[in-house]
C-alpha cells in the first residue's frame, strides 16, 4: 500500500502543477497534442497508402513493358530461329534503356535466357521454371540475380498462339524505396508545415481565449458571475447593462419593474422595448448628464448612465435608475411647509405691530378707536377665507389657495381668485388637483418675484362642464419657441436651487391631465397663460397634451 501511494504521489502532483496552469496554456497544449497525434497518424496512414500505390504502379509498369515487347515481331522470329543475330539483347537492352526497368529477360520456352543484363547469363538456362507455360501473365516479386524486384512476366506467342517464350521485366525494390523515401520526405515536410502553422494558430487562439476572458481564469469567472448576480438583485437601485452595439446585456428586476419589461429582454435594444420619449433617449445616450429626471406614466425617475472601460477598452455602459416619486413629494411638501413658516414668521411680525397699535390706543384711552381697529382687521381675513370655502368644496384645496396668496403676499405678489370661480362637487382626486393648482400657481409666483411691480396672478376654477383650470399673471409669460417643450420632464428655463431638482413641476401637471383624458394649453407670452380642462369620467375624450400654438 505504502509503495502504491509513493507512486500515485509524482502523479498527483503533475496533476496540480496541470490544473494550476492558465486556461489559456491549457487549451494551446492540448490542441497541440491533438494536432501531433492527427498529423502523425495523419502521415504514417498517407505513407503507407502511397507505398501501396507505388508498388501496384510498378507492377503495371513492369507488365506493360514485358506485355508490349512479347508481342514484338522480332522477338517472336528471333525465338523461332535460336535468334543467331542476337537481335533480341539488342532489342533488349534498348528498352532497357529507354524504359528504365531493371532487366529485360526474354527466354524460350526450356528457360534458356537470350537476353540478360549480364552478358555472361545469356544462354544459360533460368534458376527458376518457366511460368508463362500456361498462356497467362505473372505479376509478383523476384528474388532474381539482380536482387528483389517487381516483377512481371508475359508470354511470347507463336502464330499459331503457342507459347514459345517468355519475357520477364523488373523494376528493383531499392528504386522503388529511393521513390518512397522521396514522397516520405515530402509528407514530412507537409506535416511539419501544418503543425508549424496549426501551432501558430493556436498560440493565436490562446491569445484571443485570454485577451476576451481579460486573463481570467474559470475559477474567477464563476466568482465573479455569482458575485454579479448577488449584487445585481441584491440592491433596490434599478439598473442595466448595455454593450457597444446598445443592446441588452443584464438586467436585474428592479429595472424591469419600473420600466414594466417582460422577463426575456436579454439581447434586445431599447429601442424595440421603449416607445420614443425623454427616458428611451435617457437610456441610449442621446441625452446626457449627470441625475436626469424623467416621469413616466407612475413614476418621477433619476437616471444616470455610465460608459464602462476594461483593460482601456469600451465594453458598452450601465445605466441606473431611483425611484423618487415618494422622496420627491415628500420634500415638495417640506418646501411647502418652510414656505408656509416663512409666511407665519411674517404674520408674527405684522400682528405684532397690530397689537403694538392696540395696546397704544387703549392706553391713550380709546377703547373706540381699538375696537373698530380689531374688528377691521378681523372681518378682512374672515371674509377672504369664508369666500373661498363657499366656493371651493375640497376644504385642502381651498386650505392650499389661502396659503397660496398668504406666502404670495409676503413676496409682494397678488394671487387673485375669479368672483365666479366655484368648484363645489370635484370629481378628480384632491391630491392630483392640489398638485396641479399648487405647482401653476408656486411657477406663476416664482416667475413674477423676479420682475417689477404690479405683480399679479388670477386664479379661474369652473366645474360647470368637466374642470376648467386657468391660472394667469402679467409676467413675461413663455416663450413662443418654448411653448410645446415647456411641459417636457427634465426641461426648465430657471436658475438651479441648491436640494431642489427643476423641471418637475410642469411635467407632473402633464401627466396629471393626461391620465385624465383632459388637455393642457400653454399659451405664449406676453404675459403667462396655463388652461386645463379635465372630461367627467363617463366623457370620451381623446387624452392629449396641447400647445397654445393652435390658436395662434
Amino acid at each position: 500500500m505504502a509503495m502504491h501511494a509513493g507512486l500515485l504521489a509524482p502523479v498527483k502532483a503533475l496533476s496540480a502543477r496541470w490544473k494550476a496552469r492558465p486556461l489559456a496554456s491549457q487549451i494551446l497544449v492540448w490542441l497541440l497534442c491533438i494536432l501531433f497525434v492527427t498529423v502523425t497518424l495523419g502521415a504514417l496512414l498517407y505513407t503507407q497508402i502511397s507505398n501501396q500505390t507505388l508498388e501496384d504502379q510498378y507492377r503495371l509498369r513492369a507488365l506493360g513493358i514485358a506485355t508490349t515487347v512479347a508481342q514484338m515481331p522480332e522477338i517472336v522470329t528471333s525465338l523461332g530461329n535460336g535468334d543467331p543475330k542476337q537481335t533480341i539483347q539488342a532489342i533488349a537492352t534498348k528498352v532497357q534503356a529507354e524504359a528504365q526497368p531493371a532487366y529485360v529477360v526474354v527466354s524460350d520456352r526450356n528457360g534458356k535466357r537470350y537476353s540478360h543484363p549480364n552478358p555472361d547469363l545469356i544462354g544459360r538456362t533460368l534458376e527458376e521454371p518457366v511460368a508463362v507455360l500456361d498462356g497467362q501473365t505473372h505479376v509478383g516479386i523476384d528474388k532474381g540475380s539482380l536482387g528483389d524486384s517487381v516483377n512481371a512476366k508475359a508470354p511470347v506467342r507463336a502464330a499459331d498462339g503457342t507459347v514459345v517464350g517468355q519475357v520477364s521485366v523488373g523494376i528493383l525494390e531499392t528504386k522503388e524505396s529511393s521513390e518512397l523515401a522521396q514522397q516520405v520526405w515530402l509528407i514530412a515536410g507537409y506535416s511539419a508545415v501544418v503543425l508549424l502553422i496549426s501551432a501558430t494558430g493556436s498560440a493565436l487562439l490562446a491569445r484571443r481565449i485570454k485577451r476576451v476572458t481579460f486573463d481570467l481564469e474559470p475559477v474567477e469567472i464563476a466568482s465573479l458571475l455569482q458575485e454579479r448576480e448577488a449584487l445585481l438583485h441584491g440592491i433596490r437601485e434599478a439598473m442595466i447593462g448595455f454593450d457597444d452595439d446598445g443592446r441588452v446585456t443584464v438586467i436585474n428586476s428592479e429595472a424591469r419593474s419600473l420600466l414594466h419589461l417582460e422577463e426575456n429582454v436579454l439581447g434586445e435594444k431599447i429601442e424595440d422595448l421603449l416607445p420614443p420619449g425623454r427616458l428611451r433617449s435617457l437610456l441610449t445616450g442621446q441625452i446626457s448628464g449627470t441625475d436626469q429626471i424623467v416621469i413616466t406614466e407612475d413614476a418621477l425617475l433619476v437616471v444616470n448612465r455610465m460608459s464602462v472601460a476594461l483593460a482601456g477598452r469600451s465594453i458598452g455602459s450601465v445605466v441606473t435608475l431611483r425611484d423618487r416619486t415618494e422622496v420627491e413629494g415628500l420634500v415638495r411638501d417640506l418646501r411647502s411647509v418652510e414656505g408656509l413658516m416663512e409666511a407665519l414668521r411674517a404674520q408674527e411680525h405684522e400682528y405684532a405691530n397690530r397689537l403694538h397699535v392696540v395696546d397704544g390706543l387703549l392706553e391713550l384711552g380709546d377703547v373706540d378707536q381699538a375696537r373698530n381697529f380689531v374688528s377691521r382687521i378681523s372681518d378682512t381675513s374672515r371674509s377672504l377665507g369664508e369666500g373661498l370655502r363657499s366656493r371651493i368644496e375640497p376644504p385642502e384645496l381651498a386650505a392650499l389657495l389661502l396659503a397660496k396668496i398668504t406666502v404670495a403676499d409676503e413676496q409682494d405678489v397678488e394671487i387673485s381668485v375669479t368672483d365666479d370661480s366655484q368648484l363645489r362637487q370635484p370629481f378628480l382626486e384632491t391630491q392630483a388637483l392640489l398638485t396641479i393648482v399648487g405647482n401653476l400657481l408656486d411657477n406663476a409666483v416664482e416667475i413674477l418675484s423676479e420682475q417689477p411691480a404690479p405683480r399679479e396672478v388670477t386664479i379661474q376654477l369652473d366645474d360647470s362642464s368637466g374642470i376648467f383650470i386657468c391660472v394667469t399673471d402679467n409676467g413675461p409669460g413663455v416663450p413662443a419657441e418654448l411653448v410645446g417643450t415647456i411641459t417636457a420632464d427634465g426641461f426648465t428655463t430657471k436658475e438651479p436651487r441648491p436640494g431642489m431638482r427643476r423641471g418637475i413641476g410642469l411635467a407632473l401637471v402633464s401627466r396629471i391631465v393626461h391620465r385624465a383624458g383632459g388637455t393642457m394649453d400653454v399659451f405664449p407670452g406676453p404675459g403667462g397663460r396655463f388652461e386645463i380642462w379635465l372630461p367627467e369620467p363617463h366623457v370620451e375624450t381623446e387624452s392629449q397634451v396641447m400647445t397654445g400654438k393652435s390658436i395662434e
